[in-house]
């Protein structure tokens, strides 16, 4: 079955607006003739005559009465669906966005990302759900909008990123640790009892590398999932935390942090989103959002 021409659809739509095949062929700039040829295919078409001569006018017939109200709409979702996206206005958004963070993410730069959401989108709800993997399964199937973290061998080639901000980690101790006072070196580090954050059965991290680098190795006690787990044991213990700095600002607070005495490189955290997301005018203004964010939580450091 061929396809129909959808300019068939403007033709009657101006046709049955102005009830003129003169009129018709000057709006839509066509000739007259060109005008009632078309005429002639849209009554092939809707097997009705549509427009009827009476007397020096031409009249819808019944058929072009029902049109006339399903056309004007249904000529208007096409050009919508073909035609470019209308401009986004926030303050009309009514949606929940899903972004997956760690906690140290949410705790430093959460309430800078709902302050610049509450204040151009108050219909728009922020669902914050745990990192517990650096898969891109969630994005490509689309359980959550965003994720931030950093790239990984993990993250799917096709995900869209935009880097937001660089980190490094530190050192963490409790106030009066024997850390805390005199230098710390390598070996001091190495020394102490250490709680690992890792994810699934890792029993090690990036500083075992460059410890081992050294010939040293460093005694963990404790293995964690996340910041805040690993900060707390910090606090309450003689245990040495080693966390993302910006990553964990407000969670040291009270406690003693160090640069490491390592060679360490420094992160890179991003933004990360599914291709299929990228031209949608919400979703690129919540990453604007994110961006500005984390510009203006740093900005302030």
């Amino acid at each position: 079955m061929p396809l129909p021409d959808l300019n068939l659809l403007i033709a009657l739509d101006v046709l049955l607006a102005e009830g003129s095949v003169t009129r018709a062929a000057r709006r839509l700039r066509l000739s007259p003739s060109a005008m009632s040829r078309t005429l002639a295919r849209l009554r092939e078409a809707t097997g009705d005559p549509l427009l009827v001569r009476a007397g020096r006018a031409l009249v819808p017939t019944p058929r072009a009465l029902a049109l006339r109200e399903k056309v004007a709409p249904l000529l208007g979702d096409i050009l919508a669906v073909l035609g470019p996206e209308k401009q986004l206005d926030p303050r009309q958004l009514e949606q929940t966005f899903t972004l997956r963070a760690s906690d140290g993410f949410v705790e430093n730069f959460g309430p800078a990302l709902l302050a610049h959401v509450g204040a151009q989108a108050p219909g728009v709800r922020l669902r914050f759900v745990q990192k517990i993997d650096r898969e891109s399964v969630l994005l490509r199937d689309g359980s959550i909008d965003l994720e931030t973290g950093v790239i990984g061998s993990l993250t799917g080639p096709e995900v869209c990123t935009r880097r937001l901000f660089g980190d490094r980690f530190v050192g963490v101790v409790r106030s009066g640790h024997p850390l805390a006072r005199g230098e710390i070196s390598a070996a001091r580090y190495a020394a102490g009892q250490h709680v690992l954050v890792a994810r699934r059965d890792q029993d090690t991290g990036p500083m075992d590398d460059a410890l081992a680098a050294l010939g040293l190795r460093r005694s963990i006690a404790s293995i964690v999932g996340g910041f805040t787990a690993a900060l707390a044991l910090a606090a309450g213990s003689d245990l040495i935390a080693t966390v993302p700095e910006r990553h964990t600002g407000k969670l040291r607070a009270g406690m003693f942090s160090f640069a490491l005495p390592l060679g360490m490189p420094e992160l890179s955290v991003s933004l990360m989103w599914h291709p299929r997301m990228d031209a949608d005018p919400a979703h690129r203004w919540l990453r604007g959002c994110v961006v500005d964010a984390c510009a203006d939580q740093l900005g302030g450091e």
